[in-house]
């Protein structure tokens, strides 16, 4: 399908970014090269789901910590890293927009040098690679799906430390806590799941 032919998408004449009008043409401009690699904008998506068991020793959890933020809880993620599942998802939706290999094969779960390992060393690298094929980072969009601890009273924490990680304003990073409504899993207390969205921008090319 050709995004710019024929009138389908005649909604994006005329439309808007930060007050900037936007011909259908500068869109096709923008899309320019998306078959290849090598579009002005590149969107990925992320997603994480940790069981949650008691901290060790009474169960295999480890400490909680998500986005970098340590939570007081009787429960703790279960993984090989530190089991930090924002910053996880925040790593795939970059390396999924860029179109490279997610998180587990570049940092796999059977490699003894990853045990406990900071979460930060896996976003750090996704950012670097980021910057290394030529884009910045627009902005990320992230919801946390937990019963419990509630998200929303480390809201600002968390949109911080992201921020920091990939070299940001504030500005465009948003976080979002949800429950699962007691539903499954999730909503049982025994997991956490998160989705992230990632927009990344040509580098230079202006914001």
């Amino acid at each position: 399908m050709d995004l710019r032919g024929n009138g389908r998408f005649s909604g994006f004449e005329g439309w808007s970014v930060g007050g900037a009008e936007k011909s259908r043409c500068g869109y096709a401009s923008a899309m320019d090269g998306a078959s290849t690699g090598t579009g002005a904008i590149r969107i990925g998506h992320g997603y994480d789901l940790h069981r949650l068991e008691p901290i060790a020793p009474e169960g295999k959890g480890r400490p909680f910590v998500l986005g970098g933020v340590r939570l007081e809880h009787d429960r703790g993620p279960v993984g090989h890293s530190d089991g930090d599942a924002l910053y996880h998802a925040v790593t795939d939706a970059l390396l999924g927009a860029l179109g490279m290999p997610d998180i587990g094969e570049l940092f796999p779960d059977d490699d003894p040098r990853h045990d406990g390992q900071d979460s930060a060393v896996f976003l750090d690298e996704a950012v670097r690679r980021v910057r290394a094929a030529g884009y910045a980072v627009g902005n990320v969009d992230c919801t946390v799906i937990l019963e419990r601890p509630k998200v929303k009273e480390i809201k600002d924490r968390l949109r911080a430390n992201i921020a920091e990680r990939l070299g940001v304003g504030v500005e465009r990073v948003n976080v979002k806590g949800k429950t699962h409504e007691k539903v499954d899993a999730v909503g049982e207390g025994r997991a956490i799941e998160v989705h992230v969205v990632a927009l990344l921008v040509r580098a230079g090319g202006g914001s």
